[in-house]
């Protein structure tokens, strides 16, 4: 297994991954429509500050963590915005090997935290926990819906 930045030349791979990933349990997330899906993935790498690694089994893509390097007044972050591991290689401990290996990359950046927000409810939330996440007291999301 290895630990590589994602660029442009695996979009597709990793569109393919996270529809796999997030369209089946538990998430069950819609992503059917192509465009949107593309506009979000866009969204999350194709900015200035766009991060995203990928986990590769051989040349296979198997892992993903898509997110930005943010500069806050308390330091900086790498801020996740999705994460997940293909339902083939779920409960093998590959989440948990990107995950050190992403702060392994990002300390060497300078960046002093890793952020990232889940569903309480979620198995991504006691996996998180289990890799030394803790919930920010206080902290609420919210949305407005128009």
């Amino acid at each position: 297994m290895e630990i590589i930045k994602l660029g442009a030349d695996r979009f597709g791979e990793i569109k393919l991954l996270f529809r796999d990933v997030f369209m089946n349990e538990p998430w069950n997330d819609d992503w059917s429509d192509d465009i949107q899906l593309t506009e979000y993935l866009l969204d999350l790498t194709g900015n200035r500050n766009s991060l995203a690694f990928g986990l590769l089994d051989g040349d296979k893509l198997v892992g993903i963590s898509l997110g930005s390097i943010m500069h806050w007044c308390t330091g900086t972050e790498y801020y996740i915005y999705e994460f997940c591991i293909s339902r083939e290689h779920q409960h093998e401990g590959l989440g948990t090997k990107l995950l050190s290996g992403i702060e392994e990359r990002v300390k060497e950046m300078g960046v002093d935290h890793i952020f990232l927000q889940t569903e309480e409810s979620a198995p991504a939330y006691g996996f998180y926990t289990k890799n030394g996440f803790t919930e920010l007291n206080g902290h609420v999301s919210l949305i407005h819906k128009l």
